[in-house]
């Protein structure tokens, strides 16, 4: 005989023909009703990790993952520091900068950090010379300043490539008539844009040397390190702090993003328990149907334990028929979710184009287009949870067949 007997009996269960159709159907729509949960939580986990890729790589792209500064308002002998920086296995690349706010002058006024860069060096650390529009980093040569502005800001400040910008500084010269402000005109020689606000709006990018000179510094104000692991940033900038000495002090990209990003993380995590109380009530469909079988199969319960089967073995019948219910709607889902979200921003391109509607403006949104970065480990997630739903949901049913008694089953038969 085939053995074990429960998964015998269960899947002849699963593949006959039942006498009563609305067992069949509900049977269906409780397999429709997985597949549906499943491929809703891929897609949409798909989508929130697609947004969290893009804003963390747009972030990020701009943010030194550590910055190493010095007491003072400068770093001294900071090609010795980046060398040091350089030497560590886990330090990508590393580059001095200078960072100091200043108040920009074209058509209009605004506000905005300076940042002086070494353009050949910069590209270990950042990736503005990815995100040029016009123009381009190695246009900032030392003596000349110039300046490359987010494309936010030079729309505010009414400027483009070749206009001048007057750059003023918070520090004062002494002069015969008083004290004044120190300023600069610059030229515009390139638009960047990050796709975030915050740089778009309010940064600016001069050569290193000319704004040291600008800000009145002997030196950058500190170094910026790309490591192999952003999450070891602090662990990484210590250790090459106390390699440096004392007078360093070390911050890392959390500094100022951390609840950015944890807010992020939190509302994926609590997406995922939302969704997945879904999946469980998809799954709980099964509790229904499996409750008007064993109550069509008393008969056949009741024959079953005359014949010497236990109870346990009856339950698990029954368990073995929800749980084949349960997993061709798991791999349903698992199926459907993958290609959706494989698919889905040319799905969502297509249907902007066939009828003629516009999900994400980009003259709203700094996201465009509807990401999707679909983790092969949150497919597992998603499919071993509803999984021990549907074991879950076979219990009370599988436990109700277990209890049948074979007289009173049989008493009319």
């Amino acid at each position: 005989m085939f053995r074990p007997l429960e998964l015998f009996i269960g899947l002849r269960y699963t593949r006959a023909k039942r006498r009563n159709h609305f067992i069949s159907f509900i049977s269906l729509v409780s397999m429709l009703g997985i597949a549906v949960g499943v491929i809703a939580l891929i897609t949409v986990i798909s989508v929130m990790n697609g947004f969290e890729k893009q804003l963390t790589d747009r972030i990020l792209g701009m943010v030194a993952h550590v910055t190493i500064s010095g007491v003072g308002e400068s770093v001294h002998d900071w090609q010795h520091a980046v060398k040091t920086a350089a030497a560590n296995p886990h330090v990508l690349g590393a580059a001095p900068y200078v960072e100091r706010q200043a108040l920009l002058q074209g058509t209009r006024v605004s506000g905005a950090v300076i940042r002086g860069v070494l353009p050949g060096e910069e590209p270990k650390v950042s990736d503005i010379d990815r995100k040029m529009v016009k123009g381009k980093l190695g246009d900032l040569k030392p003596g000349e300043f110039g300046i490359i502005l987010g494309n936010e800001l030079a729309m505010e400040l009414g400027v483009g490539v070749g206009n001048k910008v007057t750059v003023v500084t918070p520090d004062v010269s002494v002069t015969p008539i008083g004290a004044v402000p120190r300023f600069k005109r610059c030229t515009v020689v390139g638009i960047f844009s990050v796709g975030f606000q915050e740089y778009d709006e309010g940064m600016a990018v001069m050569q290193m040397d000319d704004a040291e000179r600008l800000f009145q510094l002997d030196g950058p104000t500190g170094i910026r390190l790309r490591l192999d692991d952003m999450f070891h940033a602090w662990d990484i900038g210590s250790d090459l702090a106390q390699q440096l000495g004392q007078f360093y002090r070390v911050r890392d990209w959390r500094e100022g993003h951390a609840n950015f990003f944890s807010a992020v993380s939190m509302e994926k995590k609590v997406m995922f328990i939302i969704l997945s109380l879904i999946v469980a009530v998809a799954t709980f469909n099964l509790v229904s149907t499996l409750v008007m079988l064993v109550t069509d199969k008393q008969a056949d319960i009741a024959i079953l334990r005359t014949l010497g089967i236990s109870p346990q073995s009856i339950m698990g019948v029954f368990m073995v028929q929800g749980v084949i219910v349960g997993t061709f709607g798991i791999l349903m889902g698992v199926l459907g979710g993958v290609a959706l979200a494989i698919n889905l921003p040319a799905l969502v391109k297509w249907i902007e184009h066939v009828f003629h509607v516009e999900f994400l403006s980009p003259d709203i949104y700094y996201i465009s287009e509807v990401p999707s970065d679909m983790h092969w480990s949150d497919v597992g997630w998603i499919a071993g949870i509803a999984f021990v739903f549907c074991v879950i949901a076979t219990l009370y049913p599988a436990w109700r067949a277990s209890r049948t008694q074979p007289a009173a089953a049989l008493r009319y038969e």
